[in-house]
């Protein structure tokens, strides 16, 4: 009878005790590599929008102030005969002051003989007409008197003038029965437009308020707070003696410039 076989040694069921890898006894199968699991770095998504809703902004804001700087540039004028329409008269320095009234040339005045008291100029709106006399005397100390009529303009219209008039050296008040919507004057120049908003307002307030080329008292006040308190119009007479009349000493060749009426 053949004998039974006996396993062999280091071997069992289901070749477990093939040689493994490397030739090693008793591995059972490959051995497989460790597997790593890599995780890509996330990116900061809030932080790079951030930081370009910062970098538009920013541009935004350059753009703008570039935008606004220009503007500004083209508004700007550097001289009186850029601005088209002014009109160029010529009273000399040294006008002659009265208690009277005073037939003026040109309506509103934009020089003359005129009362010893000037009207409050320090960015002054008024109500009630003024008295045309004082007025002139607030010119020849360097102001801008910015009229209207009461008839032609909106309440909207007022309001634009008042911002352009709420400047030290600037007064604004209706004057009735004058031939344009808006005249703007200083000593010696004058321009009558159809709009409050137009541009060439501003411009003429911003070149002649307090422009030593163009008017005889330089330095003069233009504070007169009784003035602010009780206006005179043009129904009054003037406050003679009772009126603050201390003025700087005239400049004589400031403000006659010869121009076209």
């Amino acid at each position: 009878m053949a004998k039974d076989r006996k396993p062999q040694d280091g071997r069992a069921r289901g070749g477990s005790g093939k040689p493994g890898a490397g030739g090693r006894p008793g591995a059972g199968g490959r051995t497989r590599p460790p597997v790593t699991n890599v995780v890509s770095p996330q990116r900061p998504w809030g932080l790079i929008a951030a930081a370009v809703a910062v970098v538009v902004f920013a541009a935004a804001v350059i753009t703008y102030a570039v935008v606004q700087v220009r503007e500004a540039d083209e508004a700007r004028v550097d001289s009186v005969d850029e601005i088209a329409g002014v009109q160029t008269f010529d009273y000399d320095a040294g006008q002659e002051h009265v208690t009277t009234p005073v037939q003026y040339e040109q309506s509103p005045p934009v020089g003359g003989p005129h009362d010893g008291e000037w009207a409050d100029c320090t960015g002054t709106v008024y109500d009630v007409d003024i008295r045309h006399e004082n007025a002139v005397h607030s010119m020849e100390h360097g102001a801008v008197w910015i009229t209207y009529d009461p008839e032609a303009v909106s309440a909207d219209d007022i309001a634009t003038l008042a911002e352009a008039a709420e400047e030290s050296g600037r007064m604004l008040s209706p004057y009735a029965g004058q031939d344009s919507p808006v005249s703007v004057q200083s000593w010696n120049h004058q321009l009558k437009v159809d709009s409050a908003t137009d541009e060439r307002i501003v411009q003429f307030a911003d070149f002649m308020t307090f422009n030593a080329e163009f008017y005889p008292e330089v330095g003069a006040s233009c504070e007169n707070p009784q003035f602010i308190s009780d206006p005179l119009t043009v129904d009054d007479g003037s406050r003679g003696s009772d009126a603050m009349t201390t003025d700087a000493p005239t400049t004589p060749d400031a403000g006659a410039e010869t121009g076209t009426p």
